[in-house]
């Protein structure tokens, strides 16, 4: 036993090294006395092996005085426990170390919370003491599996005959998307650089470079606030192809991401082939452009139900806007006044003034609905629905583009509280066919709809003949569980088509050049066809652990409010600092009071 600190791991230890010596080194988790006897549960990053002490042994005395989180060596025999107490959930659950000797390596203060168990915490003493944190080890095992599914992800990608390439962290400030992280210059006062939002710009002119196929495990940031889904960093698995259609882009990454969640899913299912959904088609259906496909409700339009009907509150604002339409949300197994008028609450609730319904027992349908609409339309909607007794519907109405959020909503609303998802299962698809251009009711013009760097679909010819709020682009998301992983797009590459993308929105070409200068440069010298994506990994990890929250997932965390409460950022600069790079602070007056 040469070893200085330890001849094998606390998770090694088997049957077959019953009656050798040990020698272990970790934290201890645990510690129990059982009438004279010390257990102590011993912890390192791989496992837990039980060691035992008794008052015969010259240790003793020292492990008396162990705590918990104390970090220790122990040397001892290796021996088999009684049948009684052998443990079943530990990989060393057959044997145990009899202690001979214990060095203290490293004691600890008193805990401001505990390792051992899975108790929740203020975030504010989770954040402030994230060693502690990282050694529970739910926690624990998530920034494990983080690693390895990066590692996953890695392989795959080369296996799939891409290449890792990496781009710059200081870069230009872009004016589109979310607010960047500036960071002063000194060597040029008065100028910042930004903290990449994404690599975009960069990975789109190695294609142009001629680099083919690019990923990247790529750090981005945006300072925006945070949520349990969003963060001011983050990390997204980073691609870029040329020569390539929007087909050609789901085929290279479905197998990446169905891969890895196949080799980390632990039994939960797969789609195997991702389904192609229309943005349209998903915001009619689901209400959302990142469906969770587990919940079975599929919302129709029922308009024509209640047009000219006796339910005058839809039936007067079908006549009067020929844009309004009612949709239905059918509810399996909902079919009680009591639920209905639950959900009628929640509704109010959300800002709603009501949500109307209908529910069907003994061939009927039931409900103030009902009784004006009349029993033929209610059959009628009842038919077109495929309900039965003991079922329900709800009705939104309005123009779709007004209410389509709350009805998605109502739709997860209900499949949650009628136990309808079908839980253990990764749903993807992609979402496709988005809008290139929306109308930007406060200015009163066309503007993008999202990517205004996307190729629309019919290119050139599309945005000089159609209508621009009919074009759609090849742009596309995939969605898994209702979380977006990621938007991606077939990117635009000819000047021409960028300016007139451009021009349509209302933007010069002198915008261009003066905010994209870069890439629109790239542009002019021969660029590729081109398309990408960029999966984000933290979002890939908190599906598969499991979790809620990206701090879960995530080793040292921001707290909501975007600072780090473990090494204390954000600082204030020194006086010498400040000088270096040419900056005054001036502070807002409720700042000041603060200071």
């Amino acid at each position: 036993m040469t070893h200085r600190y330890r001849s094998h791991t606390c998770a090694q230890l088997r049957q077959a090294d019953v009656g050798s010596n040990a020698r272990l080194s970790g934290w201890v988790h645990r510690i129990r006395d059982h009438g004279g006897l010390l257990f102590i549960d011993l912890r390192d990053h791989y496992g837990i092996t039980q060691c035992v002490v008794d008052p015969d042994s010259p240790a003793f005395a020292l492990a008396e005085s162990v705590r918990a989180e104390w970090v220790i060596r122990v040397d001892g025999e290796v021996k088999a426990r009684t049948p009684d107490t052998v443990n079943p959930n530990l990989p060393t659950g057959a044997v145990e170390v009899f202690i001979r000797e214990i060095e203290i390596l490293g004691a600890s203060g008193e805990l401001p919370m505990p390792v051992f168990g899975d108790q929740e915490y203020p975030e504010e003493t989770r954040l402030k003491y994230r060693f502690l944190d990282l050694r529970r080890e739910r926690l624990h095992r998530n920034i494990v599996v983080r690693s390895q599914v990066i590692s996953s992800l890695r392989r795959r990608m080369v296996e799939q005959g891409f290449t890792e390439y990496q781009t710059p962290i200081l870069t230009a400030s872009s004016p589109e998307g979310a607010r960047d992280f500036l960071v002063p210059s000194r060597l040029h006062p008065g100028k910042f650089y930004a903290l990449p939002q994404a690599p975009q710009q960069f990975k789109q002119m190695m294609m142009v470079a001629g680099f083919d196929r690019y990923f990247q495990i790529a750090q981005c940031f945006r300072d925006e606030d945070a949520r349990h889904d969003r963060a001011g960093e983050f990390t997204q698995l980073d691609i870029e192809m040329s020569f390539v259609t929007q087909e050609d882009v789901f085929q290279a990454v479905e197998p990446v991401l169905r891969g890895v969640f196949e080799e980390f899913a632990n039994g939960w299912r797969v789609t195997q082939e991702f389904p192609r959904i229309p943005y349209a088609e998903a915001i009619r259906k689901y209400g959302s452009d990142k469906p969770d496909l587990r919940n079975p409700i599929e919302m129709q339009d029922v308009t024509e139900h209640f047009r000219d009907s006796g339910f005058k509150v839809f039936a007067n604002q079908i006549a009067n806007d020929p844009k309004v339409e009612v949709w239905a949300i059918p509810a399996p197994t909902g079919g009680s006044r009591a639920f209905c008028d639950r959900m009628n609450a929640w509704a109010q609730g959300e800002g709603q003034p009501g949500l109307g319904y209908i529910f069907f027992k003994e061939g009927q349908g039931s409900g103030p609905i009902a009784k004006n609409i009349g029993e033929e339309r209610t059959a009628a909607i009842r038919d077109q629905l495929g309900l039965e007794d003991g079922d329900a519907v709800f009705f939104v109405c309005g123009v779709p583009a007004k209410f389509f959020t709350f009805a998605g909503a109502a739709r997860s609303r209900l499949g949650t509280e009628l136990d309808l998802l079908d839980i253990e299962q990764f749903a993807f698809c992609w979402i496709v066919d988005f809008p290139m251009f929306e109308w930007n009711e406060e200015e009163k013009r066309v503007d993008f709809s999202h990517n205004p760097f996307s190729m629309p679909q019919g290119e050139l010819e599309a945005l000089e003949n159609e209508d621009p709020l009919t074009i759609k682009a090849f742009q596309y998301d995939v969605v898994c569980n209702g979380y977006e992983l990621s938007s991606g797009a077939i990117r635009n590459h000819r000047p021409d088509i960028m300016r007139k993308a451009f021009g349509i929105a209302g933007y010069g070409e002198n915008i261009l050049k003066e905010q994209f200068g870069g890439m629109y440069r790239a542009l002019q010298y021969g660029a590729p066809p081109h398309g990408g994506i960029a999966p984000g990994v933290d979002r890939i990890v908190m599906l598969l652990c499991h979790e809620h929250n990206l701090r879960e997932v995530t080793a040292f965390p921001m707290n909501q409010q975007g600072e780090d409460l473990l090494l204390g950022a954000p600082s204030a600069a020194s006086p010498r600092q400040l000088r270096e790079l040419h900056l005054r602070v001036n502070l807002p007056a409720d700042a000041k009071k603060e200071a």
